[in-house]
């Protein structure tokens, strides 16, 4: 293990983003977010949890597909290039490196996304332990350490220095580029101990035993019949907010742009909480807000770990429990679910 005072990081950074598009969750316009570092960006290391994950690095927003350029008879297509860049993604907590690993089943095995795939090919992921974290958590839950982030290479924040230990040949080969900047650390009993304080904590909080022997693929049928979804999501405002901001949520639209010379073909994120969501000729599949709420929740629960070997489409980073503003979020789902087995 390396250790580098926390006071010569932006040292670090720079040197990394001589050879990487280095993203940092970095504070902007009242909110931390990960962002494209430069020299006058304001990073927050100490913030536990970003607005949105760092998916976006993979995933983006809004991606341009293809461009059509008409020209009386001609038409031309302007095809997007392919990301080729070398990333570093800095600070990335233990829950959300666990949502590129779903994300993973959604968008490289069966049919691959090929800009996701490059994106994830040219990334290394350094994680950051979650000193401090909130009652909102409950990655425990799926069996995730916020103590022991994994990733390309994981990190520590314990008296001032950040701790460095690299996990995989992407990390070993970042880790060998930026050696100059760190000292050996021979004693490792500072880490242990806070991440025994971490692991403490989390046994604490109110969501990390909450129980999920209720979803299983066998109870399917018993789970989406039930009576209670009628009550859990009459508040719902379908505003799609916990889509937006969670970690593991992978719907999205493609759509078509008229412009001045042609057409633009993008693609971006969409919400399953939509009353247009999949919308067709005959109208929406799913006409009322009670059945958009069940799938999203039986989707998170119940479909992708039926398809997926039991995991679930869940990280338990506390997102949508404190970003939704009617309270509707998965644990309560999980909570009021369960409690007939």
């Amino acid at each position: 293990m390396m250790k580098i005072s926390l006071k010569n990081l932006p040292e670090l950074y720079s040197f990394i983003a001589k050879k990487n598009d280095l993203y940092l969750p970095i504070f902007k316009a009242g909110q931390v977010d990960f962002a494209k570092w430069d020299k006058d960006a304001i990073v927050d290391l100490n913030k536990l949890k970003t607005t949105k994950s760092a998916k976006d690095v993979f995933f983006p927003q809004s991606q341009d597909l293809v461009r059509f350029e008409v020209d009386g008879k001609k038409i031309s297509i302007d095809e997007p290039i392919m990301p080729t860049n070398k990333q570093v993604i800095f600070g990335v907590k233990a829950c959300d490196n666990r949502s590129f690993e779903l994300l993973d089943m959604a968008f490289v095995e069966d049919y691959p996304d090929t800009f996701y795939e490059m994106r994830r090919a040219n990334t290394t992921i350094v994680t950051l332990a979650c000193a401090k974290p909130d009652e909102a958590c409950f990655c425990k839950a799926y069996g995730i350490d916020a103590a022991d982030p994994k990733g390309d290479v994981s990190t520590w924040i314990v008296d001032g220095y950040l701790h460095w230990m690299p996990n995989t040949d992407k990390g070993i080969e970042l880790t060998t580029e930026v050696k100059d900047f760190f000292e050996l650390d021979m004693d490792n009993s500072a880490v242990e101990n806070q991440q025994s304080e971490i692991r403490a904590i989390i046994d604490r909080l109110p969501y990390s035993n909450i129980d999920l022997s209720k979803f299983t693929p066998d109870k399917l049928l018993e789970l989406f019949n039930s009576p209670k979804w009628k009550a859990l999501s009459e508040a719902c405002l379908g505003c799609g907010t916990c889509t937006f901001v969670c970690p593991t949520c992978q719907c999205y639209d493609v759509k078509d742009f008229k412009t001045k010379t042609g057409v633009q073909r993008f693609k971006c994120w969409d919400s399953c909480m939509f009353a247009d969501f999949t919308k067709c000729a005959h109208g929406n599949t799913r006409p009322s807000q009670m059945q958009r709420y069940r799938q999203r929740f039986m989707h998170k629960l119940v479909y992708f770990p039926s398809n997926h070997d039991g995991v679930y489409s869940c990280v338990g980073c506390g997102r949508c429990v404190q970003k939704c503003p009617q309270m509707l979020n998965i644990v309560k789902v999980i909570k009021t679910l369960g409690e007939d087995k």
